[in-house]
């Protein structure tokens, strides 16, 4: 028997699992949809808006916690693309959980991924109703109500077909890397120039003039690192769109790879930028930093330009959002550790139960905008944290776990692979971990959110015991 026989029998053993959540998609995602979703999900929310409230805090520095973060969300998206090129699966790291950890491993990933977009579909609503009122037209219409507009619009979108969801998030997606592209460009010739933006001179002395690179210590810097993450939430959405895609093996690596230069870019290139064009301290929470340089600027309409460009960012979001928890929602029905109506589909092959179920705690967002107008997007964004924290420690336990089957011979890794394993697993899960410490020792609403955590593992391990009866038998019947 040859080397190559010994290695490669193992390998189609294990492929033969199969995920019933995976049967009855169309394949209608091509390369560019991929591509774009892929840039969507290394350009949202986090950046458009939560950047301007960390510079405010933390500095210039804030650039290297996105950096670090950045690194850490590739090894995460590295991870899941190996598994993907192993196996496509609409289930994702869910459909993996269930392959390597067994249902419970499965049970656990889904509902923490689930607490991620719930709880981030608030967000998104939440940023969105707050970029509609830089424009007069809507400044006297409540938050809750731009909120709800913004949920009906997309979810109306998500629930045809993947086709429109593919559409719309290319072109969301696109007109996201055109506005940063065109502020990098401009950016750098305002710098250049040394062109007068409201009173400041951009250059290095907007940061040596006004405390360095740390003008409040490094601490600051630490303490933000557990927002910075939120901004990279959707990078593991291209892992889920997979499942629906043609030629996955072919799409998937270049998609992957293309992350960590847009994040240098991107993310570390545009909050380099800001800090040299205004002194940190002329940003806030309270408005895109983006919208803020062009305020400043003076140039008639070109504030407004980009507040619509970063209400695109955050319907992107959402967007995704409802697409991917949809997905995770039915792989999880069908083996039954979710409401079973979560797996049903429309004549569209969506799984419309999910999306719907999702957009229910949409609404839940839309009820806190109108008691908690102010504070909603912090307090949803310190939750949404903690799910993100938690898929990707499942995503990088999964990756453990194949790794070991692979050393053991059981299967046979794909060429494209998460470099440096095991040690990126556990250098990634220790990281994850410090983040979680770091919303501790922040105090406040982190502190709060931390203390949630046995409150969302009780909750999880009563609903298990809801649960699995149901997939123990649904289990045996597929065996």
């Amino acid at each position: 028997m040859s080397d190559r026989t010994l290695t490669t029998a193992p390998a189609e053993a294990s492929s033969r699992h199969v995920d019933a959540g995976d049967e009855g998609y169309s394949k209608d995602l091509k390369s560019r949809h991929i591509n774009m979703i892929a840039i969507g999900g290394a350009i949202g929310t986090g950046l458009f808006l939560g950047a301007g409230g960390r510079l405010a805090g933390a500095g210039p520095s804030l650039a290297i916690a996105y950096a670090v973060c950045g690194v850490f969300a590739f090894f995460v998206v590295r991870a899941l693309g190996e598994l993907v090129l192993y196996r496509p699966s609409s289930g994702a790291f869910v459909s993996y959980a269930r392959e390597f950890m067994g249902e419970k491993g499965a049970y656990a990933a889904g509902w923490l991924y689930f607490l991620n977009w719930s709880t981030t579909t608030v967000a998104d609503i939440t940023a969105a109703a707050t970029y509609a009122h830089f424009w007069s037209l809507f400044t006297d219409v409540p938050q809750w109500v731009l909120a709800f507009i913004a949920l009906a619009v997309v979810l109306t979108a998500n629930l045809i077909s993947v086709k429109y969801f593919g559409e719309m998030e290319f072109w969301f997606s696109l007109v996201k890397v055109a506005a940063l592209s065109l502020f990098l460009i401009v950016g750098i010739y305002l710098v250049a120039t040394s062109h007068d933006i409201g009173g400041h001179t951009p250059g290095l002395s907007n940061i040596s003039d006004n405390g360095g690179l740390f003008p409040s210590g490094v601490l600051p810097m630490l303490l933000v690192i557990q927002g910075v993450v939120f901004a990279y939430a959707s990078v593991e959405l291209c892992g889920v769109a997979a499942g629906e895609t043609e030629n996955p093996e072919k799409i998937m690596p270049k998609a992957i790879n293309s992350i960590m230069w847009r994040v240098g870019i991107f993310y570390v290139g545009s909050v380099v930028l800001l800090a040299l064009l205004l002194p940190y301290t002329e940003y806030s929470g309270d408005q895109s930093p983006f919208v803020t340089v062009f305020d400043k600027l003076g140039v008639p309409g070109a504030a407004g330009i980009m507040n619509l460009v970063v209400l695109t960012a955050a319907l992107s979001s959402l967007n995704s959002g409802l697409y991917s928890t949809g997905r995770i929602l039915r792989s999880m029905a069908m083996s039954g550790s979710a409401p079973k109506f979560t797996g049903v589909m429309n004549k569209g092959k969506v799984p419309y139960g999910g999306v719907l179920f999702t957009a229910a705690f949409g609404i839940a967002g839309v009820g806190l905008n109108y008691f908690m107008p102010s504070d909603a997007f912090e307090i949803v964004l310190n939750f949404a944290s903690l799910g993100i924290l938690g898929t990707w420690a499942m995503v990088m336990l999964c990756s453990l776990h194949f790794w070991r089957r692979a050393r053991q011979g059981r299967l046979e890794r794909p060429s494209y692979r998460l470099p440096w394993a095991p040690y990126t697993q556990i250098v990634t899960l220790v990281f994850l971990v410090t983040v979680l410490v770091l919303m501790w020792c922040d105090g406040g609403v982190g502190r709060t959110t931390v203390l949630f955590v046995p409150v969302i593992g009780a909750a999880l391990v009563g609903g298990w015991f809801l649960v699995r009866g149901r997939v123990a038998e649904l289990a045996a019947s597929r065996r």
